[in-house]
């Protein structure tokens, strides 16, 4: 694992790179991102709804194929979302989009 790597484990995406406390929160709903550039970051998901992350996400990310592109992240269908605070679920790398 490089560097960069070490960086974004468990860190919630969005955070910035200076912030004393850029970890997960009690109370929020997090997915973890598997694979790509921003494997290992969490994703807050609070507050949306399975139909929400359902069709995956865009996430902007200067470590794209494409610096100032989007990585794209998508659920497993055949993978369980277990209930209740924390961790939701898992968003696997699909690819990138400029």
């Amino acid at each position: 694992m490089n560097g960069d790597e070490q960086l974004l484990r468990g860190r919630v995406y969005g955070c910035d790179h200076d912030d004393p406390h850029p970890g997960p929160l009690p109370a929020r709903i997090y997915a973890t991102l598997v694979g790509g550039p921003l494997d290992g970051l969490l994703l807050d998901i609070t507050g949306r709804t399975a139909e929400e992350h359902d069709g995956g996400v865009a996430l902007a990310t200067e470590l794209s194929r494409w610096p100032g592109g989007r990585a794209l992240y998508d659920p497993r269908a055949d993978e369980p979302r277990p209930p209740g605070p924390g961790i939701a679920c898992r968003l696997h790398y699909s690819g990138d989009t400029p």
